[in-house]
């Protein structure tokens, strides 16, 4: 059986609807002369010529994609300036399989490697990300031998691209990529290694998030100095994303939170010390104005935070003062109040009430507000959801408790928070007796869904009903 080409399937439309290709030429907006040389077979089709040869012929676009990579792999060289159009267009299509079986093809030759990592970074900037990541996979696995610098920054973006709003997924991504970062050029090190930490704290893995974000600081710390310490002054390669002390000062925030979190809040304020201080930063660019103002922010804010954490309930009024000038920092400051209420159990209702309307915001757009890493708000949510059922329960009111944990449990379920699943399943089998039918057939349908996902992965939980 022949095989089909572009050209016989051109040539058979012409014949079958009786037009020719003069008549074709004008429909289709390609010279007549030159369709008549690409049915005779002595001249290549460009990918332009082929869109509009099929508008010309009524049919879906890309719809002779596939039969183009094949014409382009038959041919004795390979042609880069036919290929990379070819993959662009199918990117815009979402035609993934078409670009899976060219990079496959391409990189059967390594020499291609460069081409295809660079046509990965474009799409990847044009936030074309599932296309980018197939060039990205290929390269990497032809590169997985050579402990490469390209081979570390694949692998980054990979980890960039894989990330979601399931944490499951995350956690698989950040691991994966761990081992990679030191491979990368030192500007893109910081980025990295910020990016790990802000995950592995959406995570709650506390332990990693310290590592990283020590390790980040520490590097941030030797470019510094190389770079405005040194009698010679050595001009970096390339920039980072952020001027470089706020690596050094988020490192020391996100030390904060760890320590934070593991109730250690005197070793917290220690480092809420070290990003409130900024006489010795030499950047004097507006965003590293701004980047300060944030800073001292934060760490005016955490001040309260750890006070607060530790049992000093007098810092509340100010800490609300505070936060309520601020709209970007009144829900994760709700979270620690609550949370500072459950333990020591203190009523807010009048700070509740005060910020009645945010929290509907908050349970409204899921959390997603404000200046934070899009992972850290969501866990956050799912968290806040939680103290705040906790707190109305033990309250006795119910109703309004058993609505703000089943929220808590659908969000935790569709990120897959393992934590906060237990800790939403614990809360409700405390005060399952309080709980309407309704509520309680909610709840069996959450649960069941977990324990589908949790059957896939021969899951951490079980008998929970």
């Amino acid at each position: 059986m022949d095989q089909r080409t572009i050209r016989a399937e051109l040539e058979e439309y012409l014949k079958r609807n009786g037009i020719t290709i003069n008549q074709f030429a004008e429909t289709s907006g390609v010279n007549s002369g030159t369709l008549s040389s690409i049915i005779n077979g002595n001249r290549p089709i460009s990918m332009l010529q082929l869109d509009r040869i099929t508008a010309g012929m009524g049919l879906t676009e890309g719809r002779f994609y596939d039969l183009y990579v094949d014409e382009c792999f038959n041919l004795p060289v390979l042609n880069w300036r036919r290929l990379r159009p070819l993959i662009y267009r199918s990117a815009e299509l979402d035609k993934l399989d078409c670009i899976e079986r060219v990079v496959g093809m391409m990189m059967d030759n390594l020499s291609y490697a460069t081409a295809l990592f660079d046509t990965a970074e474009d799409l990847f900037k044009q936030g074309n990300r599932k296309a980018a990541a197939l060039l990205y996979e290929s390269v990497a696995e032809g590169e997985k031998y050579q402990h490469s610098e390209r081979l570390a920054l694949c692998q980054y973006r990979l980890f960039n691209i894989a990330l979601c709003d399931d944490q499951e997924v995350n956690l698989r991504a950040a691991v994966q990529f761990e081992s990679y970062v030191d491979r990368l050029d030192e500007a893109d090190q910081l980025d990295a290694l910020k990016d790990l930490a802000n995950i592995y704290y959406a995570l709650r893995r506390w332990d990693k998030v310290e590592k990283f974000a020590q390790e980040m600081g520490y590097k941030a710390e030797i470019q510094y100095k190389h770079r405005y310490e040194h009698l010679k002054k050595v001009e970096a390669l390339k920039d980072p994303t952020m001027p470089l002390f706020a690596y050094i000062s988020y490192s020391h925030v996100l030390c904060s939170a760890a320590y934070g979190e593991r109730k250690d809040y005197d070793k917290a304020l220690q480092y809420v010390s070290l990003y409130s201080e900024f006489s010795w930063i030499k950047e004097e660019s507006q965003e590293a104005k701004q980047l300060v103002s944030r800073f001292e922010g934060w760490a005016e804010a955490n001040t309260f935070l750890y006070r607060l954490m530790k049992g000093d309930v007098k810092v509340l009024p100010e800490y609300v003062l505070y936060i309520s000038q601020r709209k970007d920092e009144i829900l994760p400051a709700l979270f620690k109040i609550l949370q500072a209420a459950n333990c020591y159990k203190f009523n807010v209702d009048d700070i509740l009430t005060r910020f009645a309307q945010e929290i509907v915001m908050y349970r409204d757009e899921q959390g997603k507000v404000g200046t934070y890493n899009p992972q850290v708000i969501e866990d956050r949510y799912t968290h806040f959801m939680a103290e705040l059922a906790y707190y109305y329960l033990v309250k006795g009111e119910y109703d309004i408790g058993l609505k703000y944990l089943l929220d808590s449990l659908e969000y935790s379920v569709k990120i897959y928070s393992e934590t906060c699943i237990i800790k939403c399943v614990g809360m409700f089998e405390q005060f399952r007796h309080t709980a309407s039918l309704e509520a309680q057939g909610e709840y069996q349908n959450l649960i069941s869904e977990v324990q589908r996902r949790n059957e896939k992965k021969n899951g951490f939980i079980v008998g929970y009903v």
